[in-house]
């Protein structure tokens, strides 16, 4: 009969990871792999730290010596895939490239080699720029900054037409995110494609995890902090000549959340009406109010409810899922949970586990 240490090792050999670098399968760095995390957040930019036993038998050499360091087979700006899952279904979860690498050396412990690397979005990232763009949708922009980098644009956001807008001094990555979060989007790629997006438009799977079955560990808080009955945003129309005074409230949130009890009902419930004004930005349209004041509370509402997870190792876990929680209480289970940020990981005592974040804008029964 296995034991528990047979079984363990099993686990972890139907679970390693599979590098392909440079186009090729690479199996030594998943015979070799003690830690392989891939994170991914809604800003976009996944990445990728991979660490590997550091000592090997290299060819040409007459005993053991560094791996890995040479830069024959990784190197800064190298191409690798990781996929991830059991070894009859994995799923390629991060592609990208190297942008460093570590040695750690440790007294009675086999030195280790650590690589780091970013998906695309580093492109972005290390792109600053003074640029002025008039008459523009945010749809625009992101297709004018995709070109820049030779990415295809996708943008299923619903926002105004801007008469200027400025990036001053900003990374492209930084300038898309600010704009995204004015219209409560996500900004990721997807293979040769940037793409932004608002919830109820970004594709991702619907799935089920159960506390002592598929979900291992899990904290949640409902927390009303943050909660706001309202948000006014002002600023003056000088086309119109005219103020500029719009409002959110508990009507926006009211199609996300199913019927249920949101956190403005419990705010308002449990200390009154609080009212929040939005004043560093000043739009110049009433209708960049308008998005600005109902992203703002759809983005406090929603991070009413709150929950920090580790699953069994799921490729299908990813930013932009939909989770339903179940034996977790009344108050914290069922539909409607948003996956925020991720980490798919596997190193040789767990074998394949996966961190995720989450939120939704209401509690369930008995809250």
């Amino acid at each position: 009969m296995p034991t528990p240490e047979d079984l363990s090792r099993l686990m972890q050999s139907s679970t390693r990871p599979r590098f392909t670098v440079a186009g090729r399968e690479e199996p030594s760095l998943a015979n070799d792999a003690v830690l392989v995390q891939i994170d991914e957040d809604i800003d976009g930019l996944q990445r990728l730290a991979a660490q590997f036993i550091a000592i090997g038998t290299v060819p040409g050499a007459t005993s053991e010596a560094f791996q890995y360091l040479d830069g024959r087979l990784l190197d800064f700006g190298t191409e690798v895939k990781v996929g991830m899952g059991p070894s009859e279904s994995q799923a390629t979860l991060f592609t990208g490239k190297v942008s460093a690498i570590e040695l750690d050396l440790h007294e009675g412990r086999a030195p280790e080699v650590l690589f780091l690397a970013e998906d695309r979005l580093m492109d972005l990232r290390m792109t600053r720029r003074f640029k002025t763009y008039e008459d523009a949708s945010d749809a625009d922009l992101l297709q004018q900054i995709a070109a820049q980098h030779g990415l295809r644009a996708q943008a299923d956001v619903s926002g105004p037409r801007l008469n200027v807008v400025q990036q001053w001094n900003q990374s492209d990555l930084a300038f898309l995110r600010e704009r995204a979060r004015r219209l409560g989007a996500d900004v990721w790629v997807d293979n040769d494609t940037l793409r932004m997006a608002s919830r109820d438009q970004r594709p991702g799977p619907r799935l089920t995890l159960v506390q002592g079955r598929d979900l291992v560990q899990l904290t949640a808080s409902a927390d009303l902090a943050h909660q706001r009955s309202e948000v006014q945003v002002g600023g003056f129309d000088d086309v119109q000549a005219e103020r500029i005074d719009e409002r959110a409230a508990a009507d926006v949130v009211a199609p996300e959340v199913q019927g249920q009890t949101h956190g403005l009902q419990v705010l308002q419930r449990a200390f009154g009406s609080r009212t929040s004004h939005r004043v560093r930005e000043v739009p110049l349209k009433g209708e960049d109010a308008r998005a600005w004041a109902r992203a703002t509370l759809l983005t406090r509402a929603r991070r009413f409810v709150q929950v920090r997870g580790v699953a069994q190792g799921s490729t299908e876990l990813r930013v932009g899922a939909v989770l339903r929680l179940e034996r977790v209480s009344p108050m914290f289970e069922g539909d409607g949970y948003y996956v925020t940020r991720v980490r798919h990981t596997f190193d040789l005592e767990r074998g394949y586990r996966t961190q995720f974040e989450a939120e939704r804008a209401w509690i369930g029964q008995g809250g």
